[in-house]
């Protein structure tokens, strides 16, 4: 088999951050293979496609035109060990799980993304609005978890992560249907009005969501 590089070694090589590694190749944007649950990208294809662009922010995403600025919660992390954990339990519970710092910025790939996630995961500015809703469970001064409706009308919820006496982070929960889903042609337009999309852009998506009992 060909000599392959890592997701980190990608974002290294292109100075990004790793969700936006992953959204390229998810979207076909660079050589890229699944190996198991893993990203791998064949280096002779890579050196190909860096030598066919002048720079390599010239072939990124537009939803990822902004990178996420270094957090120290990855420093602490062993963080392709915290990532198979997080895919198994997301499989498990069938539910989005992503891991954030207190200021709501991923420092994992979003394991089982929900459907209307993903309808926006490519456009300008959706994941600032993601940050948006993780970066209020920080904000949020109870200890234990409750659900908060999210910009796409969907629940989640955080447990915190904690580092000694200090809050280093958040295990976010998310995609969790609301007891009134799908919404109403009147609420989904007003959801798509605000990441600037038609309803029918979430259609395909709306079933791809957690329908959690209040028990579960």
């Amino acid at each position: 088999m060909a000599d392959m590089l890592t997701a980190k070694d990608i974002q290294e090589l292109l100075h990004v951050d790793r969700s936006t590694v992953y959204r390229m190749a998810e979207a076909g944007n660079i050589p890229a293979m699944r190996v198991g649950r893993q990203w791998r990208f064949p280096t002779d294809q890579i050196t190909e496609w860096l030598n066919s662009n002048a720079t390599a922010s010239t072939v990124a995403p537009t939803a990822a035109s902004t990178t996420l600025p270094e957090s120290p919660l990855r420093k602490l992390l062993p963080l392709e060990c915290v990532q198979l954990m997080q895919d198994t339990f997301a499989d498990l519970m069938d539910i989005m799980i992503v891991v954030t710092d207190m200021s709501g910025h991923p420092v994992t790939e979003v394991s089982k993304p929900c459907g209307p996630f993903k309808a926006i995961s490519e456009l300008p500015n959706a994941l600032e609005k993601c940050i948006a809703d993780w970066a209020h469970f920080g904000e949020i001064l109870e200890l234990e978890p409750r659900l908060i409706r999210s910009h796409l009308g969907l629940l989640g919820t955080r447990g915190l992560i904690r580092v000694g006496h200090e809050l280093k982070g958040m295990v976010v929960i998310g995609g969790i249907a609301p007891s009134t889903w799908p919404p109403t042609p009147e609420h989904l337009a007003e959801i798509a009005s605000e990441f600037g999309v038609t309803p029918d852009a979430f259609d395909p998506y709306l079933e791809e969501v957690s329908f959690l009992s209040a028990e579960e």
